[in-house]
């Protein structure tokens, strides 16, 4: 028999998955004035369809726990966190078979390598790795005019790693290596 606690909860822990527009060591604001908050998007595969279905159940549990408080439309039309990247975002290869949702917390989430010890550097975590996350679900709108469900991030763990999507720039060393003197 299926444990009905684990069926009925918000909170998810993906497969493995992708990261992009990883701010997640330090606080992002995406326009002048906002607060600043720890946010990732988190890449599923459509082939995942463990980590999909959980996700599924989980914005439906978030959505019966606020559909009176927060007044919200039907689940059919009302605003949740999973997409489809090769819908929405069809010019960014990284997205191409995948489904995404964008995660935020004004709390610093934990970061941990594969055998869960901290990771601290930018260099270790960043926008192109693989990994899994802990995220949940909860809903919006008692107090805005916009109604949804929305995805807190908890905690991430890298599994490996993948080509940096925010591109490597260039060293100061290549930079500035002129084998002529400008003077």
């Amino acid at each position: 028999m299926a444990n009905k606690t684990a069926e009925a909860t918000t909170k998810v822990v993906t497969g493995k998955v992708r990261f992009s527009y990883a701010h997640v060591h330090e606080p992002h604001a995406i326009e002048e004035g906002q607060t600043k908050k720890y946010s990732v998007s988190i890449l599923i595969p459509k082939k995942d369809k463990a980590t999909l279905n959980k996700i599924n159940n989980a914005i439906g549990v978030a959505y019966e726990q606020g559909k009176s408080e927060n007044k919200l439309p039907t689940l059919a039309v009302c605003k949740t966190p999973l997409r489809d990247g090769d819908e929405e975002k069809p010019d960014n290869e990284e997205y191409e078979g995948m489904m995404f949702m964008n995660a935020s917390s004004y709390n610093k989430p934990q970061i941990v390598d594969e055998n869960t010890e901290p990771i601290m550097s930018k260099e270790q975590f960043y926008s192109g790795c693989f990994g899994r996350a802990s995220v949940n679900f909860y809903a919006y709108g008692k107090k805005v005019p916009s109604k949804g469900i929305a995805c807190g991030l908890n905690n991430l763990q890298f599994l490996e790693d993948g080509e940096n999507l925010a591109g490597s720039g260039s060293s100061a060393a290549d930079d500035f290596a002129e084998e002529d003197s400008l003077y």
